[in-house]
């Protein structure tokens, strides 16, 4: 979900913001989940359900206070944020403290034949008072591809068939021993093996299923991917202040072998990985996205060939460029910025989102600022806006009470920004250090938002 709203099935690449991914709507897919595997017990729905769990309702508290979050962004550059003991209780702090008894709620399940499925590998001890049995689980997954089923009951042997999830992560195939000998399985339709025997006290199932690392990209961006580890998406970790958009690391690769974008940190302890793939040879640590917290990172990434990145780098020259270019600019909602510039306004209002200030105002309202022009004429004037916003946001700019432009936001670029060039007319700077410029909504309307705006020299002059 972005916005607690679901847009095009399988249109996703777009869609990646601050507001991704309601915790709530997770909730209620697993209890959806549950009731679909009831009627129709395919490992299918557990391999959702494992997904789900792990990297969505595992990694949405947090592990300091037990705090949860409503969205968990999964835009680049993102962090959770999570509720607060008393200033803040969201839809998701309720479903939230119910979310973590789930991890003991669907390791199990009884078939209409007496069968037992086994659908998480989650440490775990089953009572099954029907049948006096004891089953213990002992693993340490996902750190481990080892998981150990012990019987344990009355002494007395009892015929049931064991049904083992096969995941769809074990694309190398799995092993499994019966009290230390190797048996031969294979996946029935509904995507589990099965083990029909007679089983009593002592008996043990030791099943290795090898996990790799491995990417799924965007059913609609074949180069935007996620790095896995079996069931467990990773996160690139980007520290506590949030890097601005043109500093978000990309993988730069000519191979398309997950193996060599990401490699193992050696540490028996902890899932951790690297990448030195990335367009500046910086390496990136990658950590479970269910451990990422208090900092920002990275979960979808941009991938490229190298001819293809270097295409890419002149989106990033361009803003060099303007870099260069420009003659003064006001760091829009900031407050000391905007009293710089000679800030005023009315019906309007401040706020941040993807990193960045915005402002706008509303039915009517307006915002004005100045900016230097350091006595130059031959200049214009370049505003950001946010490519989603649409609705009834019409606006005009002006220069000194001159209209030099209309705006209509209408989610021209959605989940991105961009910007809007403006000529400033020659007359309009004449005999001037600064002018002040205007943003007024339209009657009924919105003004914004805008995100950033400077003026600029309209050519960049060689040096002699």
């Amino acid at each position: 979900s972005n916005f607690e709203h679901f847009d095009k099935a399988d249109m996703l690449s777009n869609q990646l913001s601050d507001n991704t991914t309601e915790t709530c709507n997770s909730y209620n897919m697993l209890k959806l989940t549950r009731h679909l595997f009831a009627f129709n017990p395919s490992s299918k729905y557990m391999d959702y359900y494992e997904r789900t769990l792990y990297n969505h309702i595992l990694g949405s508290i947090n592990p300091a206070d037990g705090m949860t979050t409503y969205y968990v962004p999964l835009v680049a550059g993102g962090e959770k944020t999570y509720s607060t003991p008393t200033e803040s209780f969201w839809c998701c702090t309720g479903t939230g403290m119910e979310n973590h008894v789930k991890y003991g709620e669907s390791i199990y399940a009884e078939g209409n034949d007496g069968a037992l499925y086994v659908n998480l590998f989650i440490p775990s001890k089953l009572n099954w008072k029907e049948k006096n049995l004891q089953i213990v689980l002992e693993t340490k997954f996902p750190k481990s591809d080892d998981v150990i089923l012990s019987i344990k009951g009355n002494g007395k042997a009892t015929k049931f068939p064991i049904y083992i999830r096969y995941p769809y992560w074990a694309t190398s195939g799995i092993t499994v021993r019966v009290n230390e000998v190797e048996v031969a399985v294979e996946k029935n339709a509904e995507g589990y093996y099965a083990l029909d025997g007679t089983w009593k006290q002592g008996d043990k199932i030791r099943i290795t299923m090898p996990m790799k690392i491995h990417t799924e990209s965007m059913p609609d961006n074949k180069n935007r991917v996620a790095l896995l580890y079996g069931p467990i998406v990773l996160s690139g970790e980007l520290g506590k202040e949030r890097p601005l958009q043109q500093n978000i690391p990309v993988l730069v690769s000519n191979d398309a072998n997950a193996s060599d974008l990401v490699k193992p940190v050696s540490n028996a302890d902890t899932l951790m990985f690297e990448t030195s793939v990335t367009n500046n040879n910086e390496r990136v640590s990658l950590i479970p996205f269910y451990e990422m917290h208090h900092q920002h990172y990275i979960v979808y990434w941009d991938k490229f060939t190298e001819e293809g990145w270097n295409e890419k780098k002149k989106e990033y020259e361009v803003e060099e460029e303007i870099n260069a270019r420009t003659v003064d600019m006001i760091r829009i909602g900031e407050m000391q910025p905007e009293r710089d510039h000679d800030f005023y306004g009315e019906k309007t209002n401040t706020g941040e989102a993807f990193g960045h200030k915005w402002r706008d105002a509303s039915d009517g309202g307006w915002f004005s600022f100045t900016l230097d022009t350091k006595g130059d004429t031959n200049l214009e004037m370049i505003c950001t806006y946010w490519g989603s916003d649409s609705g009834n946001r019409n606006f005009e700019i002006l220069v000194d009470n001159v209209k030099i432009g209309t705006q209509k936001l209408q989610s021209e670029k959605p989940n991105e920004f961009f910007n809007v060039m403006y000529a400033v007319p020659e007359k309009l700077l004449e005999g001037k250090k600064q002018v002040t410029v205007k943003f007024q909504a339209l009657p009924g309307s919105m003004a914004g938002g805008v995100f950033g705006c400077r003026l600029l020299k309209l050519e960049l002059l060689s040096p002699v």
